[in-house]
């Protein structure tokens, strides 16, 4: 009976210590493999690609911020010519256009070819519309009349075309400039479009 007594005390103890080296193994194993893990640099999945996708981020977002100034310079390349209002007076439509210069060229004429439809959508009256002279970097108010055109039957304005457009550097007599009516923003204030 005490020898049954030993034994059983033996058992348990040779149990309990397999069970704590086990442990020991584990928490040795999972040490190891952290150490590991830190040593070659890597970090759990989860961080790892929130880190990756956090720096690849900031490095895109310092490419954006380098390439704004160039982009902002890009579209300021543009003459913006707005319908403010139209107006009626004898036998006429009086329109108010303000422009803005954006670009940095000084253009000595600006001459838009501009349609006038009426309110259903048939062709009413074609003018010839000159905005220039207009200094770099300047807004500038372009008044002009429709005649024989009430402002009421207007139903929109078209840009059309850049009839001439030249370029007054200071150098000799102005030049002629071929990409003026891509450079063109046309919007309105009032119930008539100008479109494009």
């Amino acid at each position: 009976m005490q020898r049954l007594r030993i034994l059983l005390c033996i058992g348990a103890l040779s149990f309990a210590g397999i069970a704590w080296a086990q442990t020991d193994n584990g928490q040795s194993t999972a040490a190891d493999s952290t150490s590991t893990a830190a040593a070659s640099g890597a970090v759990p999945s989860s961080t790892g690609d929130a880190s990756t996708s956090g720096a690849s981020n900031t490095a895109t977002g310092n490419t954006s911020a380098a390439q704004i100034p160039k982009s902002a310079t890009a579209s300021s390349q543009a003459v913006d010519v707005e319908l403010n209002k139209l107006t009626s007076v004898d036998n006429a439509c009086r329109a108010y256009l303000v422009t803005q210069n954006l670009t940095d060229s000084a253009f000595d004429s600006f001459k838009l070819d501009v349609v006038m439809f009426d309110n259903n959508g048939i062709v009413a009256k074609r003018l010839a519309v000159q905005l220039g002279p207009m200094p770099a970097g300047k807004t500038s108010l372009k008044v002009f009349d429709i005649p024989g055109l009430a402002c009421k039957q207007i139903g929109q304005l078209l840009l059309n075309d850049v009839l001439q457009c030249t370029v007054n550097n200071g150098n000799g007599p102005p030049k002629e400039r071929h990409d003026c009516l891509s450079l063109i923003s046309v919007s309105q204030r009032g119930r008539v479009p100008f479109i494009e």
